[in-house]
């Protein structure tokens, strides 16, 4: 199998200057670089530039995908969208990595080994950042179930003993967003420890945002944040200055709440658990719904023959076309069509008619070989 990396860098809080751009170019000749994006793929030699470096500097999120199965998503948050308390729990060694510069986050979730080898074999890296960049937009907003599922990994991994807790309470982990059951995913977390997770998970609340609360923090805003709000939008830079607002105004809503949830935390093995308690209700599932559509299957199967019943004549004689075709491929026809003739007398007429029409049928047809070892394997003609 040869080399594969795949490297891509999106700046959303602000475009990339020229002078940033031609910094990232001397790392590398071949990237596709735009003012909000840098993407380059490997298949030999490596990449200069340090992801970590890279993102503390000029990019918001990040997404690496390696042929020898590694994954790695990263964002960058203003540092007052989390608490170090929160940071310090949900940290997982090597699987969820939060580190603090003096303005930023940096929280990066790994996958740093996989049995996915098909996946492996056909990831190419691209499509991912679309689906997990919204992460980012939901912690802003305080939403921390894509921290909580960095840590799940960790007991997916069972590198948790079971007496451990959960390192918070979260609310909604029952019915996450399309970007949270990306990176879950992304990062392989076992589909029914998650789901086992969201049992008992309080549901997420409401994240419509009231005019009350936009005009009591409107109100409350400085006046040299207001000019420099203002200032960004006479300078051509609105959606550098709607991402600042909505930053901060996310901020301000996130200081109002007291906790995710006051949901009592659950132990590893309860979790775990769980897990099984899901497991068993997903492949009860399946059986149920294998069930449902061998019983749709049978009633579409009944549906034909009878209609099939209906003018057995013209049944009959619709065989021929393909027997005189006289090709394997003919003899395959015919011999699923007799098949199906033969089930619509078993059940709208009898076997015995079946016998006596089938015999008129194969008098002009006793030399094709082919077709009677066909019809006598599928056990509707015996050889005399």
């Amino acid at each position: 199998m040869s080399e594969y990396q795949y490297y891509e860098f999106l700046a959303i809080d602000r475009p990339l200057t020229e002078e940033e751009i031609a910094e990232l170019r001397a790392l590398s000749t071949r990237a596709t670089i735009t003012p909000v994006s840098f993407t380059n793929e490997y298949n030999w030699g490596d990449f200069k530039g340090n992801p970590h470096k890279l993102m503390q500097r000029y990019f918001d999120a990040h997404v690496y995908v390696a042929n020898w199965m590694t994954a790695i998503f990263m964002v960058r948050l203003p540092i007052e969208a989390l608490t170090q308390e929160t940071a310090k729990a949900v940290a997982a060694p090597y699987l969820l990595d939060i580190k603090a510069t003096k303005t930023h986050w940096i929280i990066t979730w790994s996958l740093e080994e996989s049995e996915n080898y098909d996946r492996f074999g056909m990831e190419d890296g691209r499509g991912w950042m679309a689906r997990l960049a919204p992460v980012r937009d939901e912690l802003l907003r305080g939403d921390l179930r894509s921290l909580y599922i960095g840590w799940l990994a960790a007991v997916a991994g069972e590198m948790m003993d079971d007496d451990e807790m959960e390192p918070l309470s979260v609310s909604g982990l029952g019915n996450l967003t399309a970007a949270q059951q990306a990176l879950a995913e992304f990062l392989e977390v076992d589909p029914d420890l998650l789901a086992g997770a969201g049992m008992d998970s309080p549901s997420a609340p409401k994240a419509e945002i009231s005019e009350r609360e936009m005009d009591k923090w409107i109100d409350a805003l400085p006046r040299e944040e207001v000019n420099s709000i203002l200032k960004q939008l006479l300078e051509g830079k609105g959606q550098q200055a709607e991402r600042s607002i909505r930053n901060r105004f996310a901020s301000w809503r996130r200081g109002l709440q007291t906790g995710d949830t006051d949901a009592p935390r659950r132990t590893v093995g309860e979790l775990r658990q769980n897990a099984e308690k899901a497991r068993q209700i997903r492949l009860e599932k399946q059986r149920r719904d294998r069930k449902q559509r061998e019983i749709k299957r049978r009633e579409k199967r009944k549906a034909y023959l009878k209609n099939l019943s209906s003018d057995f004549t013209k049944a009959w004689a619709s065989v021929k076309e393909p027997v005189e075709r006289g090709s394997g491929r003919g003899y395959d026809e015919a011999c699923r069509m007799l098949v199906d003739i033969a089930e619509a007398y078993d059940l709208f007429a009898t076997k015995e008619q079946f016998h006596k029409e089938l015999k008129k049928f194969m008098d002009g047809h006793t030399r094709r070989k082919a077709l009677i070892l066909r019809l006598v394997k599928a056990g509707i003609w015996r050889e005399e």
